[in-house]
């Protein structure tokens, strides 16, 4: 047991604790409690007397429920109940208005309350490894958020509503069953990475072009047959993964892409490429790799000569 800042911190993580220490209920004036990596199965009621409580930290645990009692924890700006066995998460989270970081990933929630549209404090949100199979419009609401994480769930679709986290910079998607993205993401101007890997997008937004500040676009293992034209608009893009897609070509817009490092195309249905793309400035890695139509352009030892490095 660590308690030090005048006990403001207590530290029970790795501690092989089956229950929260019934000597805490005392200790009203702690503003972090740390009990990660234990056994605990559930929460005492009386936890929601430590009025003061900043940060709780319970990820790795067993816990199957949540105390009433946790709501009136109103002074939270973190919490992170990630890596448990939680099936529902109560419509009363929507009071912790506070938060600032909420971690309820490696869960097994199927769906959000709409009161998480009340969290519009809240700049990280982590909800990967669920089985949520719908977001719901509120997380519009969120529009300070800076990073949303939605990986391995079961999503089919995002609500428009998603076009209003005009702050977010790093959108984490992959390993759901999405067909489509929203024409909303347009408005995400400062985004720098979309990671929207293993899902079923057939084609992306027409007005992808608009993220100007997009710096990684990963798209691997998807559905994608053709690439809009917009795509030229992303200046600061630096990497851009392709792989395994069903693309029979690509625009020439991207030669417009003058940021561009990585370049990856393997495992698709390519038989061309744009010959401008030899003209890439900052172009370091190419990848060609198991398109088996492909013929490989005669201009690729111009690309290897300035130190780009080509695998066909």
């Amino acid at each position: 047991m660590t308690n030090s800042q005048g006990g403001n911190i207590m530290d029970l993580a790795g501690q092989d604790l089956a229950s929260v220490p019934d000597s805490l209920r005392e200790l009203t004036t702690i503003e972090n409690l740390e009990l990660d990596r234990n056994r605990l199965t559930s929460l005492p009621e009386w936890i929601g007397g430590l009025e003061d409580l900043q940060t709780l930290s319970l990820y790795s645990n067993q816990l199957s429920a949540l105390p009433a009692s946790l709501w009136r924890l109103t002074k939270l700006q973190t919490l992170n109940i990630s890596e448990n066995h939680l099936p529902l998460l109560a419509d009363e989270i929507g009071k912790l208005t506070d938060l600032r970081m909420l971690d309820l990933g490696h869960n097994e929630f199927s769906e959000l309350p709409e009161t998480i549209g009340n969290l519009r404090r809240l700049r990280f949100l982590y909800l990967s490894n669920n089985g949520i199979t719908a977001v719901p419009a509120s997380l519009g609401n969120l529009s300070r958020l800076i990073y949303l994480n939605l990986t391995d769930n079961r999503l089919t679709s995002l609500p428009d509503a998603v076009g209003n986290l005009t702050e977010l910079i790093e959108l984490r998607l992959y390993g759901n069953f999405l067909s489509v993205l929203p024409e909303s993401l347009r408005r995400l101007t400062k985004l720098r990475e979309l990671h929207a890997m293993k899902n079923k997008l057939r084609a992306l937004p027409s007005s992808i072009g608009k993220l100007t500040q997009l710096k990684k676009l990963m798209l691997e293992g998807n559905e994608l047959e053709a690439l809009p034209t917009s795509i030229g608009g992303l200046a600061a893009l630096t990497d851009l993964d392709l792989r395994n897609n069903r693309l029979t070509a690509l625009p020439e817009s991207v030669a417009k892409l003058k940021s561009l490092r990585f370049l990856d195309l393997r495992a698709n249905n390519l038989s061309a490429l744009p010959a401008d793309l030899q003209e890439l400035p900052a172009l370091e890695k190419l990848d060609l790799r198991w398109n088996k139509d492909l013929t490989v352009p005669d201009w690729i030892p111009h690309l290897e000569q300035r130190g780009c490095v080509v695998f066909t």
